[in-house]
């Protein structure tokens, strides 16, 4: 027999930032909460999460791999842990705390499919800190953390590899970290520094463009993220 505990425990959730690219833009997943006016923050948009579920779930990322397949049907190659959030008055049904992680998406590996309680599923445009729609609950802030850890970890890591398609090439590669890090870089010292990593496994293909065919590549490992001796631009 379980002893009863002798102190109330807190509602805890598990929120998921999950960005990708889309027409040449940043953008992160969002779902649409229910119309009931029974649910908090009714027909708003939210960062895809829920409820810790004791019986199922082993850890915190096991939860937050479950509530995005569930609301979405999106299987994310990569996942990190942000941080966590709790206070007394960020959701109205009482003391509740949240985990955050964000995930990363290639632009072909997302095709939506709300379930769950979300009505809707929908991918939102950044801008800057934030998106054009109000969010639910503090998920603003979340966002706006979620995005600061990418793009400083974006200065020195091969994350953005993780939001290319299956195949790529070396332009695009670049072109996806300048949109990211809303800045450009240097096309031979770029390409110098991706090669000589072993990140990426050249296929015997090419594309074919209005200029000269380039080179294809894949990632040689979807799950192992590279760290580079010095920040881009240092």
């Amino acid at each position: 027999m379980t002893a009863k505990l002798a102190f109330d425990r807190p509602l805890v959730t598990v929120d998921m930032t999950i960005f990708a690219i889309r027409d040449g833009a940043l953008h992160v997943l969002g779902v649409q909460r229910p119309a009931d006016k029974h649910e908090p923050f009714p027909s708003l948009w939210a960062l895809p999460g829920g409820f810790v579920n004791v019986q199922v779930d082993k850890d915190l990322e096991a939860c937050a791999l479950r509530k995005l397949k569930e609301k979405t049907g999106v299987i994310a190659p990569y996942l990190e842990q942000v941080g966590s959030w709790g206070s007394v008055d960020r959701d109205p049904r009482g003391w509740s705390v949240t985990h955050v992680y964000f995930a990363l998406l290639g632009s072909d590996e997302a095709t939506l499919k709300p379930g769950g309680n979300a009505s809707d599923a929908r991918w939102l445009a950044v801008d800057g800190h934030r998106v054009r729609e109000k969010l639910a609950f503090d998920h603003t802030d979340l966002l706006k953390a979620a995005l600061t850890r990418l793009r400083n970890k974006v200065e020195y890591t091969s994350l953005p590899a993780f939001l290319m398609p299956a195949e790529f090439t070396l332009t695009e590669l670049q072109q996806v970290y300048e949109i990211v890090l809303d800045r450009t870089l240097e096309k031979k010292a770029f390409r110098t520094r991706m090669l000589a990593a072993e990140l990426l496994e050249p296929l015997d293909r090419q594309k074919e463009g209005p200029n000269r065919p380039a080179q294809l590549y894949k990632l040689a490992s979807k799950r192992k993220l590279h760290f580079f001796a010095r920040a881009f631009g240092g």
